[in-house]
């Protein structure tokens, strides 16, 4: 039986049609799968007024927060490096970790209020704890649900407690804002990108698979995890040093630790664009715009406290 070449083009081209048509409609379910997860949990962050959207209820952040933090402390013990409770480092850093959270309520009603919206109660239920680990990094964390760790490296960075209670300030100023949820509620996003990204280029030959599927990641990590992480840096510098503020440290001593932190490494780092933190030099300057507010929690909560 001979075959008419045209038909069988035409039935090729049919079938293609008929799959690239398909895909077109996976594609299209997936974008509003994940516009309506992304825009359903769009809340407006009471400390900062702005719009975020969470991954995981509050409840399940703590939980997630206690699991991490027992696996944290499970590995210093196990390497000797968790600094004994009654080491003096450890002491110091608890009473610092103290006198922030003990301000948190005063900071959050006053925050919420500026941006008019209702005070947050998330941070009742924290299960607030903070550890010392002995390591040269010069870091710290505060996990979701209010559990904190300083590592020995940040000391002779930070030099006195006022910059330590900035840094931890920053620190459980990401807890209180939710980043963690934040993030997962972004890697989601991601995640179905990327699994609609895969079906869109089914049908093209591996290189231009490969080509594609660059493109979109790097668009990805530039486009929105990069400035979603510089964001959130934002966030905790403004939220953390009136956090430090109102708990009678010095705001001032944000600017000289940030100018020693940035010396870290050299001052070998990757231009702004491509990091997850701001640039030091725009983190500084953010920072003294919010000196006046800073210095008026100051002044409103450490009147007469003799700790200015």
């Amino acid at each position: 039986m001979r075959v008419d070449p045209r038909s069988q083009a035409r039935g090729q081209a049919t079938g293609r049609r008929r799959g690239g048509g398909f895909r077109w409609w996976i594609l299209l379910l997936f974008a509003g799968y994940a516009a309506w997860q992304w825009f359903g949990s769009a809340e407006v962050d009471p400390y900062t007024g702005e719009t975020a959207h969470y991954g995981a209820s509050a409840d399940e952040e703590v939980q997630l927060g206690v699991q991490a933090f027992q696996e944290v402390l499970g590995d210093a013990r196990a390497q000797g490096a968790l600094v004994p409770a009654d080491a003096q480092v450890s002491q110091q850093v608890r009473a610092i970790a103290q006198r922030l959270v003990s301000r948190v309520p005063q900071v959050a009603t006053e925050l919420a209020a500026a941006n008019n919206q209702q005070v947050p109660t998330s941070y009742q239920d924290f299960k607030w704890d903070v550890a010392v680990i002995q390591s040269d990094e010069a870091n710290a964390f505060c996990l979701p649900g209010g559990k904190m760790a300083v590592y020995t490296g940040l000391v002779p960075v930070a030099q006195n407690e006022n910059a330590m209670a900035v840094v931890m300030g920053h620190e459980i100023a990401h807890a209180l804002l939710r980043h963690g949820s934040q993030r997962m509620a972004q890697q989601k996003l991601v995640q179905m990108g990327q699994v609609a990204a895969g079906m869109a280029v089914g049908g093209m030959d591996p290189q231009q698979q490969q080509a594609v599927m660059a493109a979109l990641g790097a668009g990805a990590q530039y486009g929105l995890i990069l400035p979603y992480g510089r964001a959130h840096e934002t966030q905790a510098d403004q939220v953390g040093l009136m956090l430090a503020a109102a708990a009678c440290f010095d705001p001032q001593e944000a600017v000289p630790l940030w100018q020693r932190m940035g010396q870290l490494g050299a001052g070998q780092r990757p231009p702004e664009f491509a990091s997850t933190h701001p640039d030091p030099e725009n983190r500084i300057a953010a920072l003294q715009a919010l000196m006046p507010q800073a210095e008026a929690f100051r002044e409103k909560y450490c009147q007469g406290s003799g700790a200015r």
